[in-house]
């Protein structure tokens, strides 16, 4: 089991929870795909990939505004 220290999450999105928040909709977007597209590190749980993906640098991510609710 691979361990990820908050500074690591931290590196590359500038906050450890925007880290975890990122990492968590790219483990998502993962588990869509068919399991044949899946990328390398076969033996890897999806969430350890994208956190492993988020700190080598491999995710682009921008965040965008919400909307408002319009009533």
């Amino acid at each position: 089991m691979r361990v990820f220290t908050p500074n690591e999450v931290a590196g590359n999105t500038g906050g450890k929870y925007l880290g975890v928040l990122v990492a968590a909709r790219y483990a998502r977007e993962l588990n869509a795909l068919p399991r044949e597209t899946l990328p390398l590190g076969q033996g890897k749980k999806l969430t350890t990939r994208a956190l492993d993906a988020l700190i080598s640098g491999q995710i682009e991510f921008r965040l965008v505004k919400r909307r408002k609710r319009e009533e």
